[in-house]
């Protein structure tokens, strides 16, 4: 049976539009009651990636985030909303983001990934921290942004539940997983399946092209995309953003594992359709390395060729030291008022980059990187 996935129009972060444009979304899906029921705890997952205003397109937009929680209560049930931000703490990010006065107009509890409870997996990784309000509440509606992600192309659904990894686990799970963007797909894909949400609604009003996550170039989108299958859902925004499956870790894991949703003929879209979308594809992140295919010797020996580097831009580093602290192999150094990165250990996660509140970090691409650019093979133009 193929798997649902709604897509409607929506131009406008207005409540009364927004709230009937996520009414109109769900209704093939059988509305809000098809996935909650009175009585329940239901939590809220946004991005709440960084604390940036909500025209950056960083986060979930605050007025999808009261939409979704007006219509939970009002389905009788009790709402919370709960992240554990990249960088800053959570009460900052929920100020900043608007999320904070989301939750308060729609009775909404803040609920920040402060305490952890070990949970058993059944796949490569055996045994998995999240925080722990993720896995007590009764169902997890998750909320993603749809951006441009250095490492994994796109981060939507499946990517956006990394965010139940709470605090400095998060860089440690980067360094233990985060050199093969295969084995991060497969780590990403294996908290997912821990508690999947029952339902995913994809923030693409405003969305977020180029150097994604945090760095973006917001872009007008104008949709939103719905269904009870993570995999799915990433999908299909991936279809409408105009990347190509064969780009897409997350997706490529979920094909080599099986998972419904992976494969188009699994997928039944209602709505809008992509091929009515005449949107330009997303510009990709200027720091893809164009290893996809190539034979591990020849990824071993042109490395350094096919792949872009992380560097500091004097002009706009203030060396605050959150790239420092964010690096998960402990390559970034701070001495005699200058920073330093240690490229021959790299991963190239591009957590400093994700997470330079000043944008102050940029890159210099490889030889062949920049050829396969000038083909129009990598990093395709608007």
């Amino acid at each position: 049976m193929a798997e649902k996935v709604s897509v409607a129009r929506c131009d406008t972060y207005e409540y009364r539009h927004i709230r009937a444009a996520v009414e109109s979304l769900l209704e093939p899906l059988g509305g809000i009651g098809a996935f909650v029921a009175p009585g329940e705890r239901v939590l809220l997952k946004p991005n709440m990636l960084a604390a940036k205003h909500p025209s950056a397109a960083v986060t979930t937009h605050p007025a999808l985030v009261k939409v979704v929680s007006d219509l939970v209560r009002e389905a009788g049930c009790q709402v919370l909303i709960g992240d554990s931000p990249g960088i800053g703490g959570f009460q900052r990010v929920a100020e900043r983001s608007g999320i904070r006065q989301a939750a308060v107009e729609s009775g909404a509890t803040l609920t920040p990934f402060d305490t952890v409870v070990e949970v058993r997996g059944e796949g490569r990784f055996r045994s998995l921290e999240i925080a722990q309000a993720y896995w007590e509440v009764d169902k997890v509606i998750n909320l993603p942004k749809l951006k441009t992600h250095e490492m994994m192309t796109l981060t939507c659904a499946v990517k956006n539940l990394f965010g139940v990894v709470v605090g400095a686990a998060k860089p440690a799970w980067h360094l233990k997983a985060g050199a093969s963007r295969e084995l991060f797909a497969r780590l990403l894909l294996e908290i997912y399946l821990l508690k999947k949400p029952v339902l995913n609604i994809v923030d693409a009003v405003l969305a977020m092209e180029g150097n994604g996550p945090g760095n973006g170039d917001p872009l007008s989108m104008g949709l939103l995309i719905a269904g009870a299958d993570a995999v799915a859902v990433d999908m299909v925004a991936a279809r409408f953003a105009g990347v190509p499956a064969d780009l897409l870790p997350v997706g490529l894991e979920a094909s080599r594992m099986g998972l419904p949703g992976s494969c188009p003929e699994d997928v039944a879209i209602i709505g809008v359709q992509p091929e009515d979308f005449k949107n330009a594809p997303f510009k990709l992140p200027a720091g893809m390395d164009v290893q996809f295919g190539l034979p591990r010797f020849l990824k071993q020996g042109l490395r350094k060729h096919l792949m872009a580097h992380p560097h500091a831009i004097k002009d706009l580093c203030v060396l605050c030291g959150a790239c420092r602290e964010a690096c998960p192999p402990g390559v970034i150094t701070i001495e005699n008022s200058a920073l330093s990165i240690d490229n021959g250990r790299c991963i190239h996660c591009w957590c400093c980059r994700e997470l330079c509140p000043h944008n102050a970090m940029g890159m210099r691409k490889g030889t062949l990187l920049k050829v396969a650019e000038a083909l129009g093979k990598v990093g395709r133009k608007r």
